[in-house]
């Protein structure tokens, strides 16, 4: 696939030049095309090549990248192909750069495969993020299901009460002897205390 975009400025007869290949996987059953070599071509002659790497869709698709460029900063897809070439001192970038070899319907481009990874890091900061959002909830629940409750429960009953013997004798008439080994004790009639449970 050539770009001509004729003479500009000191070059005459530009040429930009897309070499494709497609390939068929059979474990996708179907044909694949890539973007092999980018050649740029003045003066009817090849003055540079770039080697293309990850450049590449399903044949009935198109490729789309906001970026493709020989330099580091946009991820580099195009690699010099020698380092004893003259691409050495040309830098190649397309932005918003969309390609089709094959399969072309009513001269549009086909559903775009676009470059960007399903893992970009934006995209695994908010996958880490909810999975520390959803440990936070986890550990909430958990709390929240064993919390003990503080309600305090109490219980009456009727029930004798002993205490060891009282000097005072104003209280004869509520009290009885029991008798024991030794020690007298008392039974308080009627006496109620309550349990407390917390």
């Amino acid at each position: 696939l050539s770009l001509k975009f004729g003479d500009i400025g000191n070059l005459k007869g530009l040429v930009i030049r897309f070499l494709l290949t497609t390939t068929y996987y059979q474990l996708s059953v179907q044909n694949w095309f890539s973007l092999h070599r980018l050649q740029l071509l003045y003066n009817h002659s090849i003055q540079a090549t770039f080697n293309a790497t990850r450049i590449y869709a399903p044949a009935s698709y198109s490729y789309h990248c906001e970026h493709v460029s020989s330099l580091q900063r946009y991820d580099a897809l195009l690699i010099p192909s020698s380092a004893n070439d003259l691409s050495k001192l040309w830098e190649v970038t397309f932005i918003d750069f969309q390609i089709q070899g094959f399969n072309i319907q009513e001269g549009h481009f086909a559903y775009a495969k676009d470059c960007a990874s399903f893992f970009s890091p934006a995209i695994l900061m908010g996958l880490v993020m909810s999975l520390i959002l959803l440990l936070v909830l986890a550990y909430a629940l958990h709390m929240l299901i064993h919390l003990k409750s503080l309600d305090r429960h109490y219980e009456c009953k009727a029930s004798p009460a002993y205490f060891a013997q009282v000097k005072d004798n104003d209280i004869g008439d509520e009290k009885e002897p029991l008798r024991s080994s030794g020690n007298e004790f008392y039974e308080l009639r009627n006496q109620q205390f309550c349990k407390i449970y917390i």
